[in-house]
């Protein structure tokens, strides 16, 4: 099969996505600098920059010190001049963040749960924003459901959202990039993103969370979805004869907040000696609101109880909110940058 020839506009979709990352990654460089990074000629280098400053996507940042000939100007990156939303949909509530384009946080907060209703309750609501704030260039979804491509396959109790085109919905309402993401693949790539030791590292993230656990999975640096994007719904686990995890912990007769009774705490290591038989990670996290240091400690104990301690990952404890933020955030900087279409 022969290999599809880029277009021109993908070309420059390509040219003006090396430069906008350059320069974020960088700070001030000049066309030269851009030109040998990038692998551009000069000219077309000078013409994207002279494109990109008249639409105020960049600026001139002065002149290099001079070497003897004229000296070269250097370009920034206007961090404004595109913004991004991220926002996630909970049992309870919705939380949303706007962001510019090095990822800082210009707006947040929260409204009521908007899984209640439909996607055109979402949509009304993303449509609010996006009229105070017209740059958004960007929307990333976050969803307590298996995602494929943008369609919502599992997401139990909320039917309005079930087996839903929401990428593509929102995309054909709004005309801008779309982002839909299972919300612990968002937390763990942004626990990653801020909060990891290790290159490519291998990563779960577990939440017992308001609708159910689940899990986000990271191996060597990247997601795992599954042959069926199914890959992270632990609450399927069998863990008993008659139990799965979802049955084993009982959230419906939990332990406050940082404590597990014997129950719970047996489940819960279970869980940990699982995922480290499978997939020996460096780390597994846990929800800040739903573990304590102790409780920690207590797990670790019991779960080398079923697999040699020696093997056991990390246990750590993590802002599940603001990773899930920032990871949805990442996703949204991903396609600002990109300059992808829809």
């Amino acid at each position: 099969m022969k290999q599809r020839i880029a277009t021109p506009k993908d070309r420059s979709r390509l040219i003006y996505s090396g430069i906008r990352a350059a320069l974020l990654t960088h700070g001030g460089m000049t066309k030269a600098e851009l030109s040998r990074m990038l692998g551009i000629s000069f000219p077309t280098i000078s013409k994207f920059l002279a494109d990109m400053e008249s639409e105020g996507e960049l600026f001139t940042a002065g002149l290099d010190a001079s070497s003897g000939g004229r000296r070269a100007q250097r370009y920034a990156y206007n961090p404004e001049h595109m913004l991004g939303l991220a926002l996630f949909l909970e049992k309870h509530e919705t939380h949303y963040s706007i962001f510019n384009c090095l990822g800082e946080a210009k707006e947040q907060g929260s409204t009521s749960s908007l899984l209640e209703g439909d996607a055109e309750t979402l949509a009304a609501f993303i449509a609010q924003i996006l009229a105070r704030q017209p740059r958004i260039r960007a929307v990333a979804v976050g969803i307590p459901g298996s995602v494929n491509n943008g369609r919502i396959i599992f997401i139990p109790c909320y039917e309005a959202y079930q087996d839903f085109d929401l990428k593509g919905y929102l995309e054909a309402r709004f005309r801008i990039p779309v982002v839909i993401e299972n919300d612990m693949n968002a937390a763990v790539l942004g626990f990653n993103e801020k909060k990891s030791e290790h290159v490519n590292p291998s990563i779960v993230y577990l939440y017992f969370g308001q609708n159910g656990p689940g899990a986000g999975i990271l191996v060597n640096g990247d997601i795992v979805r599954g042959s069926t994007f199914f890959a992270g719904e632990v609450s399927f686990l069998p863990q008993y004869e008659d139990r799965n995890f979802t049955q084993a912990l009982d959230r419906a007769q939990a332990s406050p907040p940082g404590q597990m009774n014997e129950r719970e705490l047996d489940a819960v290591s279970r869980m940990v000696a699982s995922c480290t038989a499978i997939l020996n990670p460096h780390t597994i996290v846990f929800c800040r609101d739903e573990v304590s240091e102790k409780l920690l400690g207590r797990i670790a104990e019991r779960s080398a109880a079923y697999v040699p301690p020696a093997h056991l990952p990390r246990l750590t404890a993590s802002d599940w909110r603001q990773d899930y933020l920032d990871g949805l955030r990442s996703l949204g900087l991903h396609r600002m940058i990109s300059g992808a279409s829809v």
